[in-house]
């Protein structure tokens, strides 16, 4: 279970993103983001190691505001090989330096995505300890699912694709689209979530779909 620390972080998880989401494909805004924190969700590390969180944020500097979906993982220690995939460093008030990765690279965090699409883990809420989020649903059509090993993750200007064991991909979504709450034809399972929109109301669409060969 992750205890959420009331504490403070330095540099801000926003202004991390700042930087480093101008560095990616599938960002659409203009040079430098104006984010907000507009929802999201965690999921626990069984070994209670590392720190995992499904993060929206909505960024006003392009011609509309949009959603992105950025999937974090919190280490106290950096990730071997993973060096491609760091968004950046920052001192936690309790824990002391973290290290902050994009979490399509890091095998904790796509191995619990797996287990919450099959339904074997639970959503938690993003800012209280051992509290459910029933606000993320989910849905498996296949047999069991298999544990990521160094996933090899690719952006393009969509999202994040992750091949897995077994001939399958993990798609993320990147850029959330409200106007479909509902996973695509084929999909063999999906996880879906909600955020604040920017007119007060919530919104939902289609955080991640598993597809088969």
């Amino acid at each position: 279970m992750a205890v959420i620390h009331r504490t403070t972080v330095s540099p801000t998880k926003l202004e991390l993103l700042t930087a480093w989401l101008p560095t990616r494909p599938w960002y659409r805004g203009g040079p430098t983001p104006v984010l907000a924190k507009s929802g999201g969700f965690r999921l626990d590390d069984p070994e209670g190691e590392v720190g995992t969180e499904f993060m929206v944020v909505t960024d006003t500097s392009g011609p509309e505001p949009t959603a992105y979906l950025v999937p974090l993982t919190y280490r106290g220690a950096p990730l071997e090989g993973a060096g491609h995939a760091l968004v950046g460093t920052m001192e936690h008030g309790v824990l002391g330096t973290r290290w902050v990765y994009d979490g399509c690279h890091d095998p904790v965090l796509v191995t619990e995505s797996l287990a919450l699409i099959e339904g074997r883990a639970r959503a938690q809420a993003q800012s209280l300890t051992d509290t459910p989020d029933h606000d993320v649903t989910r849905a498996c059509t296949c047999g069991p699912l298999p544990a990521a090993v160094a996933p090899a993750a690719a952006d393009d200007d969509t999202g994040t694709r992750v091949p897995l064991p077994q001939a399958l991909t993990l798609h993320v979504h990147r850029v959330l689209d409200p106007s479909a709450p509902t996973p695509p034809e084929g999909a063999l399972g999906h996880a879906a979530g909600v955020w604040q929109g920017q007119d007060g109301e919530r919104a939902q669409a289609v955080f991640m779909v598993l597809r088969g060969a």
